[in-house]
Formats: C-alpha cells, structure tokens, sequence
C-alpha cells in the first residue's frame, strides 16, 4: 500500500503540472480524493492489515492527502488567476480608441407644435380634456348635429368600425362627452388624431391631429371667441399677427366662421406661403350651435358657447415651412433632427 500512495502521489504532480483549467484541476480532486478516489480506496483497505501496518500506512496515507490537497488548494489559484487574466486581456479597454457617440432625441415637429398650442390656451385658463380614438358615430356625427345624410358621414369619408363605431374623423366628439359629465362654466381644449378616409399626398393624410376647443357659459358671445382666437393667433405667430373672421358653415355651430391670420412671413404684404393674399386659414370656429347644448342637458336660453378646431400639422407646416405633410410621418431622422 505504501508503494501505491507513492505512486498517488506521483501521479497527481505529474497530473496537476498538465492541468490548465479549474475543470481538469477538479476532474484530478474526484479521482483522487473523491468517493471513489484512489486514496479513498486505500483508506476503506486499510481494515485488512496488522495494527502495526495500519498504523504506518494511515500516517502515510494521512501526509499524502495533505500534500494532494496542498497542491490541489495551490493549481486552483493558478488556473483563477489565468483565467482571470485571460478574461482581462479580452475585455480590456483601450483608452487611446475614440468614444462612441450618443445622439441626443428629439421631439416631433407635431409634438412641438402641439404642446406650444395647448401651452398657449393653457395660459388663458383652458384645461386638457381627451376622448377616445374609436368613437360611436351618436357622439361622431348625431350630437353634433351632423344629420343622416350629412356627406362627411359617407364610408368614402370615414373608417367604420361597424355600424354604431368608426374611427373619429375629428376631436369634436370630446365636446359631446365634456357637455355630458361637466356642468358650466366649460373652458377646455381637447388635442388628439384623427382619421379620415383620405388617399395621401402632400396635403392629405388619413391619420392627422386636432385641437378642439369649447367654452360654454352664460353670456358667452362671438366677441369671446374673436377675443380668444385673436389672442391665441398673437401669441402663437408674433404681437403684430392680425386675424381675420369669413363667413364659414358647420353643422355644430351657429353662426360660423373660419379664421385667417396675417402671413408671418411676409407680414401681409404677400408671398408664396400665403399665395400673394397676405392671410392664411388656420382654423374653424362658431358659436356652439343650440341642438349640440340641448344633448348635455343644458338650457339653451340660459347657457351659450364657443367652439373652434385647428389641424395641427397645418399649423406645423405653415410655421416650419414643410411643404408636403407626409414628412412627418416618414420617421426620417434627417427630418426630424432639424426640430433640436
């Protein structure tokens, strides 16, 4: 048995010196010191010799496993080590390589436009109220006073869900639903998309965005609103900005108008952003029409009101100077990139 623990010994040297990773340097431990190591195997023998040999041989046997694991202890510090090394030397960092840049984001011209409008109606007062994407055609077109034949609700206008559901093709639909949760006074402004059944092109998009405005109160009258909308123009486009009522129909309000501001380019005198008239369209307006008050339940000899609706993107094309809206949905950074 002496022989055979020498030999153990031999053995797990020559072993260890070959060992390059913790895996071999284990696979060497279970051989020798496992349940069914070599020297574990000499130990379980050792019942079968004479108290003297025993003696000898569990001394020697004792030294040889202290050595092994001596050793053992030792090569699995070496192979960390390398292999922390080794680690090392693939991720290092060199210091001299330039840095990689990271682009800041920006916000969408749409966005920005919108945030500027509602920031401006803000300051008057107005709160933000949202309504759903998918409306049913009773708040879309009914409430509105929008009649059965009425052609904008024709399915070459608009996107039908089913019968009672399509996809709103205005932000007027959150008039109807502020009128039936909120007693007067009403002063808010409703942004959000909108969509229609329109072939794209460089003025046309079947998605686009609305602000929709609605003040409703006793004595509110057109003085009001051309109060309002003037100083909104004012704030929006510069103090010398001048606006402009022309007579204008909607189903949902009485009298209508739709709103013209002096061209902020040429300052009137006429170009090609305004085509040589001086003014360009921003919105419509009127005074909320009888019937749209009586569906909130309110008394139309008591309460008027005021409504209006802008396109943002047209705002936003008018102010940046893009001339075809799909730009703005082209997700083209280039594009984008010019709003910082």
């Amino acid at each position: 048995m002496q022989s055979q623990l020498n030999k153990i010994l031999e053995e797990a040297k020559a072993q260890l010196e070959k060992a390059r990773t913790q895996a071999e340097t284990d696979e060497i431990r279970v051989k020798i010191l496992g349940k069914k190591g070599e020297l574990t195997q000499i130990l379980r023998g050792m019942g079968k010799l004479s108290p003297e040999e025993r003696k000898e041989t569990g001394q020697m046997a004792n030294k040889v496993r202290s050595e092994v694991e001596n050793m053992l202890n030792e090569k699995f510090e070496a192979v960390k080590k390398a292999a922390k090394e080794a680690q090392f030397k693939i991720e290092k960092i060199d210091v001299t390589e330039p840095g990689k840049s990271r682009t800041l984001g920006v916000k969408h011209p749409l966005t920005i436009t919108m945030e500027e409008i509602s920031k401006v109606f803000m300051n008057m007062g107005f709160s933000i109220v949202e309504g759903p994407e998918v409306e049913t055609v009773f708040n879309n077109f009914d409430a509105l006073n929008a009649g059965p034949n009425h052609p904008a609700r024709d399915m070459t206008d608009t996107f039908y869900i089913t019968e009672d559901v399509l996809l709103r093709t205005q932000t007027s639909p959150v008039q109807v639903r502020t009128l039936l949760k909120q007693d007067p006074p009403i002063k808010v402004i409703s942004p959000g998309r909108c969509f229609r059944c329109d072939t794209p092109d460089a003025t046309h998009s079947p998605m686009f965005h609305q602000i929709e405005g609605l003040v409703v109160d006793e004595g509110i009258t057109m003085a009001d609103l051309k109060g309002t909308l003037d100083s909104f123009a004012k704030q929006l486009f510069g103090p010398e900005t001048k606006t402009k009522f022309r007579p204008h129909h909607f189903p949902f309000t009485e009298p209508s108008a739709e709103v013209d501001v002096s061209c902020f380019k040429c300052g009137g005198k006429g170009c090609r952003v305004c085509k040589g008239s001086g003014w360009i369209e921003i919105l419509g307006c009127g005074m909320v029409h009888p019937n749209v008050l009586k569906v909130g339940g309110l008394d139309t000899e008591k309460y008027t009101g005021f409504a209006f609706g802008m396109g943002v993107e047209r705002v936003a094309m008018l102010k940046y100077g893009v001339d075809d809206i799909r730009l703005f949905y082209e997700n083209d950074m280039r594009f984008i990139n010019q709003f910082k």
